[in-house]
Formats: structure tokens, sequence, C-alpha cells
């Protein structure tokens, strides 16, 4: 199987010469390991948490089970022993003149990365890893930043696949996780039924051990009905019959597995009208169209969740840009309660650049004048986009560019 070189490894390895211990954590099976094994070349010893055996030892006398696995050495999936910390301190502090000595993955991000930098506070550096992206999968040289100036556009275009309405949602439909979208040819509806069977079985249950495992897959299903809206979290509650606690509950693991994330609307003082509540996405729009039980690409373009996947595989592409290159900018959405909604605002260097999110091919200037409501933002407003299935670069107006979705 050939390897998928991975857009975050230059940032990764930059962090394990700064380091002595570096965790990267991401969702289960987008591809963590993969890549340590890869940058590691032979040269370090692998030892998996999954397997019982290793993990009862790392539980039970960490001192030894490190004594056993002597650095340099990968640890995958070390939310299963958080004893071992404490130890990897000692080892950090015992020897602070090697650099990148540990290695670790876990899938549980939030709460292990929350526990890393209590524990492991100046000794670990913490990476995320998000699934597979249209750069690493149709791109070729190094990722750029985005930037949304015309000529910076360009540039990134020339390295990137064009593609189609119909092979657009194939790279949706397949989704971003290693195992679908490599040469194996693995059938996208029977990976991710295993994956979300194995999924609620092992994290969930770890999560929340009295989660009633059937409820929280229709669950999962109630929250993918939702992506690229409001959240809405009475009428999930509603839909799966449990309380709203539990389904704020359940949310939550959903974050901290990093299945969905929610996307923050951007306000300040000078836009009081500006909403509160979040939208929703998924990591992976593979899973979220296999929960919404589409069976096909096709079946997927044609139907009433058309529009609403497309713009979470925009939003996501986005996140999984701004996180590969160790970009700090920060991504939000804005909408009022006048009605004026713009899907994307990226905020970076004290400006604000609009992006619109459109399934057509043909853009019209109407589509981005909610776009002026940024101008009484106590920031200035830089250059901003609109992404749609144009297969050409170009420009709506001063300031504004049309970015075809291939090339997010």
């Amino acid at each position: 199987m050939q390897y998928i070189r991975r857009d975050i490894e230059g940032e990764f390895l930059a962090y394990s010469r700064e380091f002595p211990i570096v965790l990267l954590t991401g969702m289960r099976q987008c591809g963590k390991s993969t890549m340590l094994a890869h940058l590691s070349d032979g040269a370090r010893h692998v030892v998996t948490l999954d397997d019982f055996q290793a993990r009862e030892l790392a539980q039970a006398d960490p001192q030894l089970f490190l004594q056993l696995h002597e650095p340099p050495v990968i640890i995958d999936e070390v939310q299963y022993a958080p004893q071992l910390f404490p130890y990897l301190k000692i080892h950090a502090d015992s020897y602070p003149d090697r650099m990148g000595e540990v290695w670790l993955t876990g899938s549980q991000p939030f709460p292990l990365m929350k526990l890393a930098s209590e524990s492991l506070a100046g000794r670990v550096g913490i990476l995320h890893m998000l699934p597979l992206s249209q750069h690493e999968l149709y791109g070729t040289g190094a990722l750029q930043q985005l930037n949304l100036s015309l000529p910076a556009l360009r540039k990134r275009l020339s390295g990137m696949t064009p593609a189609t309405l119909p092979e657009t949602y194939e790279r949706i439909y397949r989704g971003w996780m290693p195992a679908v979208s490599n040469e194996r040819g693995v059938d996208p509806s029977r990976f991710y039924s295993s994956y979300a069977q194995t999924y609620v079985e092992r994290d969930v249950r770890e999560l929340d051990s009295g989660a009633d495992l059937l409820s929280f897959s229709r669950f999962m299903q109630a929250v993918a009905a939702q992506v690229s809206q409001l959240l809405n979290i009475e009428s999930l509650a509603r839909d799966v019959g449990i309380p709203r606690a539990q389904a704020q509950e359940w949310l939550g693991i959903l974050q901290k597995s990093d299945i969905v994330f929610l996307l923050q609307p951007y306000s300040n003082n000078a836009l009081k009208r500006a909403v509160k509540t979040p939208k929703v996405y998924f990591n992976d729009t593979g899973l979220a169209s296999w929960l919404g039980r589409w069976s096909s690409p096709e079946t997927l373009e044609a139907g009433a969740f058309a529009g609403q996947i497309f713009e979470n595989y925009v939003v996501a592409e986005l996140a999984k840009a701004i996180a590969n290159c160790g970009d700090p900018a920060q991504l939000w959405f804005y909408r009022d309660r006048d009605g004026k909604e713009i899907d994307v605002v990226l905020e970076r260097d004290g400006k604000l650049h609009p992006m619109e999110v459109k399934r057509s091919a043909n853009p019209q200037r109407s589509d981005v004048k909610a776009f002026r409501t940024l101008e009484k933002s106590l920031l200035p407003v830089g250059e901003g986009a609109l992404v749609c299935m144009t297969q050409e670069l170009g420009a709506l107006e001063e300031g504004c560019s049309i970015l075809p979705v291939w090339g997010v």
C-alpha cells in the first residue's frame, strides 16, 4: 500500500526537535500511527495500548512498562494509560537534552490534550491531526498558507487536480480516511459501518460507560442531519428521545473524540445583532454521508442533503488547510437576526476575510452582498472569496475572488 504523505509532517518534526515528548491527537484511524511509523523508518520501537496486555502493564506498573519499552519509542493510544504521564515527565527531566525521544498518539483528542498539558507542562508538544485533505490526495508540492489574493490563489490552483461536480461528490461520499482514500478499493459503506460500530462500542463506552449504545448511534444520525446548520440541541434530544442535558453531554463526546466540530459565530460590540448559536460540522464527510444513509455519490449529489454536505466539505477542508501548516488563523461564521449570513469568516493578522460557499457554477455578486456587513466590525476587512463549482479562478469584484472548490 502506497504511503500518502501528510502535510503535517513538517510541523511534527519541528515539534520533535523542540520538545522531549510529542503527542499527536486525532480521530480514530485518521493515519496517526502510520505517519509516525513512516517518519521513524524503523528506528523506534512501537507499542500500542490497543493491546490489552500492554495496556494492563502500562496501567498497573508504568515504570516497568517504560523500562521494557525504552525511548526512542512510539506509544499508540496513550489515552488508555494516563498513569504513564508522571513517569514520562521524570524521563524528560532526567534527559533534558534529548528531544523527541517519546512520540505519543491518542484518539480522544480534547481530554488527552488537557491531561497532557497539565501533566507534562513545558515538556510536551501537542499536535492535532485531521483526516486526509484535498491537498494530500490531489495536490502536489508543499502546502502553502491559504491566502485569498488572486496571485496566491493562482499559484495554489496550479498544484491541485480539478474536479467536476460528480467527481466532487465522489470525494465527499468516499470521505477522507486513509482506508477508503488509498488504492485498496475499500467500500465506503462497509468501512464506515465498521468504523461507527467500533467507535460506539469502544470510544463512547470509554467516555460514558452508562450510555445506551443504540440510542447513541441514533444520536449520531440526528447530528449528521444538522450539518452546516445552526445547532439545535432541543431538536436532537427530541429526535432521539433523550433529555436535553443528555444530548448536550453526547454532543460533547462527539467533539472530544473529533467526530464533529462546532464553528462559532463571529461577533463583537459593533455587531450586536449577530446570533450566538454555533454551527455543527463533521470532520469526515464520508462518515456524515453514511450516517445519512446515502447509498452512492449520485444519490447524495441529487438529494436534499447535497447543499449541506457540500458546505461541510468546504469548511472541513479550510480547517485542515489551517491546521496542517501551523496557521494561527481562526475560522468563524456570521449570521444576524436580520437574516444576513456569511458562511465562513477567516480571521488572521487582525483582518477578517469573508468566504461564501455555493454549489452553483454561476456565481453572482448578490451571493456576497452580506460581506459588506463586516465593514461595521472593529477589524478591517481583507480579501474575500466565493467558493463554488466553477472550474476557473475568477473575480466577482475587487477584493473578492471566485475560487473553485477543488482548490480549497
